[in-house]
């Protein structure tokens, strides 16, 4: 099975445009609002299980990725009636995904940008559950972007309280 087929076949524009989104705006927000983020990630204590910068931008293109092959599919197969009831919380995710890093590095506002990811986990969570109403497997592809978020929730968690 490939993944990119729904209905037997690939619109490469909708995957390209679906794709384009998640990837080109975390390459923005990188630009405008991580900028020396990782001069200043090493900078902060830590706790014993935060990995090393690089690690982030090599994660985050993977799951970027993933989401929009997931907001192409669930796109593609969805009534009309489901295609917005999937796209608002998958849109609120993705500004909430985007906010997250003015709020923690460009502004410092670590306890913020907890609770600000608190609620992108929830929203990431009504979009799988949304889009596997849909398509299973776009369901499941959001599956790696939820356990992302759970462990950096704990990261932010402790990274804000050993930095107060």
């Amino acid at each position: 099975m490939n993944i990119l087929e729904v209905n037997g076949k690939i619109d490469f524009k909708k995957l390209s445009m679906s794709m384009l989104i998640p990837i080109a705006g975390g390459a923005a927000v990188g630009l405008l609002a991580n900028r020396n983020s990782q001069k200043q990630y090493k900078k902060l204590k830590q706790p014993s299980f935060a990995p090393p910068a690089w690690v982030f931008p090599v994660v985050w293109t993977g799951l970027y990725t993933t989401m929009g092959i997931a907001r192409y599919r669930a796109s593609a197969k969805a009534e009309k009636d489901e295609k917005r009831k999937a796209a608002i919380p998958y849109d609120i995710q993705l500004g909430l995904n985007f906010l997250w890093s003015f709020l923690f590095f460009k502004w410092g506002l670590r306890g913020t940008a907890f609770i600000e990811m608190a609620l992108l986990f929830s929203m990431i969570t009504l979009t799988a559950y949304q889009f596997s109403q849909i398509d299973k497997t776009a369901g499941v592809l959001m599956l790696p972007y939820i356990g992302w978020v759970a462990f950096a929730l704990g990261l932010n968690y402790s990274i804000w309280q050993l930095n107060k």
